[in-house]
């Protein structure tokens, strides 16, 4: 790899670090290619990338960027995985570090925070976009559902007390 070739992957990570809701940290020893190929293609599903790099140049490309503290995790083979959404990549590197133990995740970063492992498993436990967009339409739409209820309710207990009624009278 020529200088160029060093410049241009030091300024590709630090677009991914400035761009990124978050970017996870992890060792990728003893993984195979394939291995590492599913993984990549778990991180596209979801909108995110998992880029690997000289430790050297990520810390380069670590400076000056709000998760510097980061750069302490980069120790042995690391892997970046990241993603726009702030759970998504937390969410995909769990669920692939379950199902494979080669691949440990070290920490990461959420923002300007640095995260530890315990860190990044609490991000992935929170709920993604498109579930909280779900639940706070759910909130939306129960009152106006516990409305229409309401509304109809008098009108059905009406009809079944004049129903009563009837039965009676025809008896």
């Amino acid at each position: 790899m020529d200088r160029a070739q060093k410049e241009q992957l030091v300024e590709d990570l630090g677009q991914i670090f400035a761009s990124s809701g978050v970017v996870v940290v992890a060792h990728y020893e003893g993984m195979t290619v394939a291995q590492m190929q599913a993984l990549r293609a778990d991180m596209r599903s979801v909108g995110g990338g998992v880029r690997v790099a000289k430790n050297k140049l990520a810390q380069i490309a670590l400076e000056g960027k709000p998760q510097a503290g980061m750069a302490t995790l980069l120790k042995g083979m690391t892997a970046f995985a990241y993603s726009e959404d702030p759970v998504a990549a937390a969410k995909v590197c769990e669920a692939y570090a379950k199902k494979n133990d080669k691949f440990v995740i070290l920490g990461g970063a959420m923002g300007e925070t640095v995260l530890d492992q315990a860190g990044v498993k609490a991000v992935a436990a929170m709920p993604s976009r498109e579930e909280l967009i779900a639940q706070i339409v759910s909130c939306i739409g129960a009152p106006a559902a516990n409305i229409a209820g309401a509304i109809g309710a008098p009108a059905a207990n009406i009809a079944g007390i004049l129903k009563t009624i009837e039965e009676k009278a025809a008896a």
